[in-house]
Formats: structure tokens, sequence, C-alpha cells
């Protein structure tokens, strides 16, 4: 059983890139992980090891706990990688959207890497042109300044520096629900796991975080668009939203969620 305090309610809307870049420029907000979350929320032992700068790569074998989801969803890559170290480029399908989305909301803050230049990396490589003004790029880049801030003091280590060794902050997409697609766009829901350690012989917490998201095909790739994020938050108002839980669990299926699986 998941329960999060408010400092864990903020910290978790901050650590998502998605969250920060699209969010913030909208009336819609991530849902955090303040549900009961079904096989999630206990402390791991240490010992994780590092990860890329951001999906781990799709097509790789799943762990264990997700070997019985009911649906699954193969996703492509994007074609190339560009300067942020970002893919883009991919399939102008409701996959290649959906991809896009999840490597947007995968971070990582670790060493010399920060949540700024992981929230200005999501932004320049994922936001749509329309959103990219030089008043959304300050917000997004103060947001991530005070995450970066919440989380050394969390730590407890100093507020400028490289991270401790093996100490970080990731997310990592784990589930997805379509709520609607065309051609042009598609909207879902992202189910992430959040992941944080402070320090080498420290341990490992997870938390989880519920985020309603939409991309738009802008002539050459998909870009996440506050417009289109808006009128997804229409089109579900209302509506329950989809449980939190790990794939695999029956919680999990019941909500309705895909796994992503990617393809090489």
């Amino acid at each position: 059983m998941l329960r999060m305090n408010g400092w864990n309610r903020a910290m978790m809307w901050g650590t998502s890139g998605v969250a920060a870049a699209v969010l913030a420029l909208t009336a819609c907000s991530a849902s955090s992980g303040d549900d009961d979350t079904e096989g999630a929320g206990k402390s791991e032992k240490s010992g994780a090891a590092t990860a890329p700068r951001h999906q781990t790569k799709p097509g790789s074998s799943a762990p264990d706990e997700w070997a019985q989801s009911k649906q699954w969803a193969a996703l492509p890559h994007g074609k190339r990688t560009d300067s942020n170290g970002n893919e883009v480029l991919f399939p102008h399908t409701a996959e290649g959207a959906v991809s896009m989305l999840s490597a947007a909301n995968s971070t990582t803050v670790q060493g010399s890497r920060d949540m700024v230049d992981e929230q200005m990396g999501v932004y320049d490589s994922y936001l749509a042109a329309a959103d990219q003004t030089p008043t959304n790029k300050e917000k997004v880049k103060q947001r991530a300044i005070q995450t970066d801030a919440a989380l050394r003091e969390k730590f407890g280590i100093p507020a400028k520096g490289d991270m401790p060794p093996r100490a970080y902050s990731r997310v990592r997409t784990i589930g997805f629900k379509t709520i609607k697609k065309s051609k042009d766009e598609v909207s879902v829901y992202i189910l992430a796991r959040v992941t944080m350690k402070a320090g080498a012989i420290e341990k490992t917490h997870s938390s989880y975080t519920r985020t309603l998201l939409a991309a738009e095909w802008d002539g050459s790739d998909w870009k996440m668009s506050s417009a289109a994020t808006l009128r997804a938050a229409q089109q579900v108002e209302g509506k329950p939203r989809p449980a939190m839980a790990l794939p695999g669990t029956k919680k999990f299926n019941r909500a309705g969620w895909t796994a992503p699986r990617g393809t090489s």
C-alpha cells in the first residue's frame, strides 16, 4: 500500500519531465501517487544498477512481476537521437505517439546531471512549437530548479555540486491507457514508477504517478501539446481515473492499463 505526504506529492509532480514541460503550462495537473497502489510503496534494498540517460531500451526483457500483464503494446523507437540525448522522429502512428510521451516522461537525475538539464531537454526535444515561448521556458526552468532544491534537501546533500555516488532520482513509464486517438492526435494516461536513492548505502524508495498527456503530429514528429492536453482533460472530465498498480497485478489489468514493450 502506498501513501504519500504533501512533500512527496509535490516532488513526484516535479520529477516528471512531462509534468514540468506541459502541465505547468495548462490547467491540468499530474496525479501523483496519493492512492493505494497494489504491490507498490515498499522501500527496496540498496544496490540498484546505474540507468542510462533515458528509457531502458524497449524490447529488453521485462521484470518478472510484469510477466502476467493482460495487455502489451510494442512501442517503436525514434529514428535518431538529438543533441539533448533524446529519441526523436517517431512513427506517425498511435504507438509512435505513446512512445514519444513515454520517452519524454523518463528522467534521470544522477551525478552531474540535474533536473534543469532533464526538463530543459524535454522542453527542447518534445514540446510543441506553439508552446515554446520565452515565458514558458522560464516557467519550466524555475520549476526544475525548485525540484532540484527539494530533492537535495530530502537527500540531505549540498545544494550545489555532483550528486553522491549511486544517488539518483528516476522516472520510467510502466503503463499507459489510451483516451482518444486519431491520425494526428493521441491522448493517454501515463503510469510511471519513480525511484529515488540518496547514496550507495541508502535504500531505494519507489512511488508511482499517473499523468494525463496528449501529443499532436507536427508534420514530421509527435510533440507534446498543451492545447491537446486540455482537450484530453475535457474528454475525461467527470470520469474515474484508472487505478495505479504494478504491471502483472489484477488491479493493473482491471484498470485497463497496457504495459509497454518496445521494438528493436
